[in-house]
């Protein structure tokens, strides 16, 4: 029986330690929009990784689309098990540094070294995660953080994701790849994600509203079609069902630390640094999601979304530790996926006659926790010319909704060209010395008191 939530409550579930769990058709609804955006986005961008699989680790087409699967079920159930209310997701802007890791000399061709590295890499993030979650300590981090360092490391996100967009031989560099199609699906679904012209007609026009209810799906179905007829994607479709045990174990003998031996002291300690950068970014994706989801919230009184930083830190190392055991690529395993959070947020504060709670949108996205898209190769196929405009459009919505929530953080003008210039150095430097700047920069512009905790009134 489907529980109700009492107006102005939390989402029912199953309190477990620190963790709620909810579970599909009992503690939440079910949303076929949602659902069919979630195949097609989810879908394609999680399989934006096959390419790196097969080239860099080895691996062949079936045992990549398997890991792809595999990182894509630990995201689908961070939800449902952990009742963080974030639309979880990747640490993307970590890929190249883990890129250019695993292919350093010391590792460059000896995939059971890559793998080790990836394994060493997760462990030691798990690690900083579940010290900082138990503690207390990543909670009170991302408290006392003033909003002008807040402001900088949003708006360092969203560069960064435009200047990935926009950087020569970049996989998401869809408007190189395949100018036609890429950029009228990236415009579509721009355009129906933020456009308040069009929104205000929707308000008048029941078919506009309907199509508009599908999110990004329409944008894809666009692109697909461009792409088809303009000659810029080919299809090759394979009418096959994956054969998943057999890939999962040639994938688990190739890449399980069970399998091919535990990572040397010396690979955890080579790793450690990276590990400490990644979090970094760890922590500018908490700040986002739970800026987005306190200006949504004051839309919908109806439900309230708890927030709790230290839960976030323990979920995300816990997914880290299966993920570095059992199929390890590091970063796959983030708490956020900025531009579906947008998205999803979007509807949800539109109020309860069009998504009762935020969970419905998140579990319908994620197909509640079952990846199916994977095992039909038919699907995976159709979705791989994609895989370009997946990257490029959620890079710009992310880059876009972070630039507007960071721009709304300080008010300022001294705190706004401060925030700037940290915005610039995250986006240009390694995030360390972004880190650096920043914090030397707000303090010689804004005073060193800005970092000192508010007394409360």
């Amino acid at each position: 029986m489907l529980s109700k939530r009492p107006d102005g409550g939390v989402q029912p579930g199953i309190k477990w330690g620190p963790f709620t769990m909810r579970i599909p058709l009992i503690h939440l609804r079910f949303s076929l929009a949602d659902m069919l955006q979630g195949f097609a986005v989810a879908g394609a961008t999680g399989l934006a990784l096959v390419p790196y699989f097969m080239g860099l680790l080895g691996l062949s087409f079936e045992e990549a689309v398997v890991m792809a699967m595999f990182h894509s079920m630990l995201i689908s159930f961070s939800w449902m098990f952990f009742g963080d209310p974030y639309a979880p997701g990747w640490l993307t802007p970590a890929i190249p540094f883990v890129v250019a890791f695993i292919t350093a000399p010391a590792y460059m061709g000896d995939h059971t070294a890559q793998f080790q590295a990836m394994t060493a890499l997760s462990l030691n993030f798990a690690f900083i995660l579940i010290f900082l979650g138990i503690t207390g300590l990543g909670a009170k981090l991302i408290n006392i953080v003033p909003n002008v360092f807040k402001g900088g490391i949003i708006l360092g996100a969203a560069l960064a994701a435009f200047l990935r967009v926009t950087k020569d031989g970049d996989p998401a560099n869809v408007f190189q790849s395949a100018p036609l199609a890429g950029t009228i699906g990236v415009v579509v679904c721009l355009v129906f994600a933020f456009s308040k012209p069009l929104q205000a007609l929707a308000l008048k026009n029941k078919l506009l509203a309907v199509i508009l209810g599908f999110g990004l799906l329409p944008g894809f179905i666009i692109a697909g079609t461009v792409g088809y007829f303009s000659g810029e994607f080919n299809y090759n479709i394979r009418w096959e069902i994956l054969d998943v045990g057999a890939a999962a174990t040639s994938l688990w003998a190739k890449a399980s630390p069970f399998a091919i031996g535990w990572p040397p002291i010396s690979t955890f300690v080579a790793s450690f640094p990276l590990a400490l950068i990644t979090y970094i970014l760890f922590f500018g994706d908490v700040v986002t999601g739970n800026e987005m989801i306190e200006e949504a919230q004051k839309a919908r009184s109806d439900e309230i979304l708890e927030l709790n930083g230290s839960r976030a830190h323990m979920a995300t190392g816990a997914r880290n530790i299966m993920m570095g055991i059992i199929a390890p690529f590091f970063t796959t395993q983030g708490v956020l996926w900025t531009g579906i959070q947008v998205i999803l947020l979007k509807r949800w504060a539109q109020g309860r006659d069009k998504v009762d709670s935020i969970f419905d949108s998140i579990g319908s996205f994620y197909a509640f926790g079952l990846p199916f898209l994977f095992i039909f190769l038919p699907l995976v196929t159709l979705l791989q010319p994609l895989l370009p405009v997946a990257l490029a459009v959620t890079l710009i919505l992310t880059a876009f909704a972070c630039a507007t929530l960071a721009l709304s953080l300080v008010n300022d003008a001294t705190e706004r060209g401060a925030m700037v210039i940290t915005a610039m150095a995250f986006s240009v430097f390694e995030p360390w010395l972004g880190l650096m700047i920043g914090v030397v920069t707000i303090a010689a512009l804004c005073g060193p008191r800005v970092f000192m905790p508010k007394k409360e009134k």
